[in-house]
């Protein structure tokens, strides 16, 4: 998201896109909405914004759910490009227990993953933050159950190949009920000294959003001057991947004989003020994504490791943050300038 210095400062406008099958349906106003999110089921949607508010929408009134405004720790409210900060990402977890997982930066200078059950808060697993920007990130329970951690490098290209941090990888944990985690016995660096059990996959820049969808596992990892890049592989294919930077951006070699690792099965250029990949998830057998700055709204076709017929769907959302879906399954999207939609398909 570096190129997006003017977003919350600027009134951007943009030119009609042709007629498409997508129409959008507002569902409510709220302050810089990052995330959307319900479980299994349930007739909620619940929409957590920057500041670190969760809400809950049922039948067109908006209540609020969580207040960790206290907590999380943002540092420049109004120029995304001097701090990417904020409550992240959300997760519930499967099976009805009602345990809710976020993610945020925090006050105490951590990107924190804690647990909040009955309103209490319990810690999970902490990371220092090193930079204002490219911190990711995203939760995400996978189909085998545990919970999946997507973090930015931090703006430090050597932390995204060291196995011994945290930082520009994805993880993959089993947490605790009662705070803390365990480390499945199948994680790929579990036996290799120096290397931090949690790490699933590596070589990541800032992923800021994923996805499991299309039988695999779906990566929209944000570039930084040149291409925008978008990774599936299978669960088994992901384990202990390298998806490549920063020896390459996208289809972009950055470093002399850099090894290539997982190549992306599409890249954005930097091309008609596209700045910064915004993942979604699979609808209707297509891969919904899009851009910040852009705020068209794409998809794509996934299957066996390869992407095919990239669309546009006919819309946008003016700074566009987050995708999500409801308890049924149904597509929304996010405006940083504070509306929710529903995405519709004529």
């Amino acid at each position: 998201m570096r190129r997006a210095a003017a977003a919350l400062a600027v009134v951007l406008t943009f030119p009609p896109l042709a007629h498409g099958a997508l129409r959008l349906e507002r569902v409510g106003v709220f302050s810089q909405p990052v995330e959307i999110a319900a479980p299994a089921g349930d007739p909620r949607l619940f929409v957590a914004e920057r500041a670190g508010r969760i809400l809950v929408v049922r039948r067109g009134r908006v209540r609020p759910f969580a207040d960790l405004r206290a907590r999380v720790e943002v540092r420049n409210r109004r120029d995304i490009s001097r701090d990417q900060g904020g409550l992240l990402s959300f997760a519930f977890a499967p099976g009805g227990s009602g345990r809710l997982y976020v993610l945020y930066t925090g006050r105490d200078d951590f990107v924190r993953v804690d647990e909040l059950n009955r309103g209490r808060l319990r810690t999970v697993l902490t990371v220092p933050r090193r930079s204002n920007n490219d911190l990711g990130g995203a939760l995400r329970f996978g189909p085998d159950g545990m919970l999946y951690v997507s973090l930015g490098y931090g703006r430090d290209p050597a932390a995204s190949r060291d196995l011994g941090r945290l930082e520009g990888k994805l993880l993959r944990i089993d947490p605790r009920p009662a705070g803390g985690y365990r480390i499945p016995a199948d994680n790929p660096f579990l036996p290799r000294p120096g290397a931090r059990p949690e790490i699933y996959a590596y070589g990541l820049r800032n992923p800021w959003r994923f996805a499991f969808g299309s039988g695999g596992l779906v990566v929209a990892d944000v570039g930084e001057r040149r291409q925008e890049e978008l990774d599936f592989v299978s669960l088994r294919r992901a384990a202990g991947a390298n998806f490549g930077w920063p020896g390459f951006e996208g289809r972009v070699r950055r470093e002399p004989g850099a090894a290539r690792g997982v190549r992306p099965v599409l890249v954005r250029r930097h091309r008609g003020g596209a700045c910064a990949i915004i993942g979604g998830h699979v609808v209707r057998g297509r891969y919904l994504y899009g851009d910040l700055c852009t705020g068209e709204v794409r998809s794509v076709r996934l299957r066996d490791g390869r992407a095919s017929g990239d669309r546009s769907e006919g819309a946008r959302v003016p700074l566009l943050s987050s995708f999500g879906r409801d308890g049924r399954g149904r597509p929304y999207a996010a405006s940083l300038r504070g509306p929710v939609y529903r995405l519709r398909f004529r």
